[in-house]
């Protein structure tokens, strides 16, 4: 499954929209406090927490002790520890977050406990039950932690902007007619359009149109799931790409 964007980014999001999206936010709010700036902050963890799970499991931690680095770390994280002292990468979420949280671990090392649960450090609510699951079923390769939380981060955006567009169609009843259509974002076996035309009283240039704009919304919301996560609307492109290439390294 890739990430087909092309001819899309830096269009989808205005400068004037991106000003307000999560990571912007939390960057400005490290220099001057801003409303709703730990909200986003902590939306964020929330929604890619998974990767630096991966990570840290795929680093050879047990399931009980990479939980509680996990947690340990955006515990510390929502305390705006780390925030000053990244500022070279900032700029994006993803590859600031990486950075923190392997000085995190590597700080933790030698510790007998990396971290006392509970305490009076905000937790945030993370399914490390439904994550462990997860894990247990990713591609038993021989890639490198860093490049496995690439991955993973990839699939992140990705299921993201699935479950958003899933949700547009819902709120506009069509849910019958995405789940037939979804197969030709996903790459997995499924109907031609004849028979997805077939089943829903259409025409199959009616359900190549419905692909089509299938397709563009799909993009427009990857583009959109990646500009949460930099700091400046020119970095999207680039992102995309390596994004791109991280989910070709999955067959490597």
């Amino acid at each position: 499954m890739g990430i087909d964007a092309r001819k899309q980014p830096s269009g989808i999001v205005g400068n004037d929209r991106f000003a307000t999206t999560h990571w912007s936010l939390v960057v400005a709010a490290s220099k001057r406090e801003l409303p709703d700036a730990e909200s986003a902050l902590a939306a964020l963890c929330e929604t890619y927490w998974y990767p630096l799970y991966v990570y840290v499991r795929r680093r050879g931690h047990n399931a009980p002790d990479a939980q509680d680095l996990t947690q340990g770390f955006f515990a510390k994280l929502l305390e705006k520890n780390y925030l000053e002292d990244a500022d070279q990468d900032r700029g994006r979420f993803r590859s600031f977050l990486i950075t923190a949280f392997k000085r995190y671990v590597s700080k933790e090392r030698d510790r007998e406990n990396t971290l006392k649960r509970g305490g009076n450090r905000k937790r945030l609510s993370l399914d490390f039950e439904t994550g462990e699951s997860h894990y247990r079923i990713e591609p038993s390769h021989d890639a490198t932690p860093e490049r496995v939380f690439e991955r993973r981060w990839a699939l992140t955006v990705l299921e993201n902007a699935l479950s958003e567009l899933r949700q547009d169609y819902e709120a506009a009843e069509k849910a019958r007619l995405f789940e037939s259509l979804k197969v030709f974002l996903t790459g997995e076996a499924g109907s031609s359009c004849k028979q997805v035309a077939d089943k829903h009283n259409m025409t199959e240039g009616a359900v190549k149109a419905a692909v089509h704009r299938l397709r563009k919304k799909y993009r427009q919301l990857i583009c959109a799931e990646i500009a949460q996560t930099v700091a400046n609307p020119d970095d999207i492109d680039d992102e995309l790409r390596s994004l791109q290439q991280a989910l070709r390294n999955e067959n490597d």
